[in-house]
């Protein structure tokens, strides 16, 4: 039984920083460790997009060009768990984030498997 559980969103300014975590239960954290993991986000009215994702078997990391150089994904593969450090966060950043199991590649990063978690919310407003 698969479960992924997203935390650490909330309501910060312009210009602040939040780090999300994804933590993962019901396989091993050596299997986990070979699992590629993605973030995804959605904001209101629009469909879910990649954000980032980490492919540590292949050594491949991507962010999409929005965030780019202002979020960096990493993980704690003992912990089985994933983390989404956001900087210099933006409006057009608020959304509802997820982590899920992923197929990643260095343009792109697209979901496995068909539901989503809950997700957290991060607002950027001033």
């Amino acid at each position: 039984q698969l479960q992924f559980v997203e935390s650490g969103g909330g309501l910060v300014q312009p210009g602040g920083s939040l780090r999300l975590s994804c933590a993962a239960s019901g396989f091993s954290s050596d299997y986990y460790a070979y699992s590629a993991i993605g973030w995804f986000r959605q904001a209101p009215g629009k469909e879910h997009e990649g954000v980032s994702c980490i492919n540590s078997r292949a050594g491949i990391t991507y962010y999409a060009d929005s965030v780019k150089g202002r979020f960096t994904i990493s993980r704690d593969n003992a912990k089985n768990t994933v983390y989404l450090q956001m900087n210099s966060l933006k409006p057009e950043d608020t959304a509802v984030y997820y982590c899920a199991p992923a197929n990643c590649w260095d343009r792109g990063t697209s979901k496995k498997g068909s539901d989503w978690g809950q997700g957290t919310q991060v607002t950027v407003s001033s």
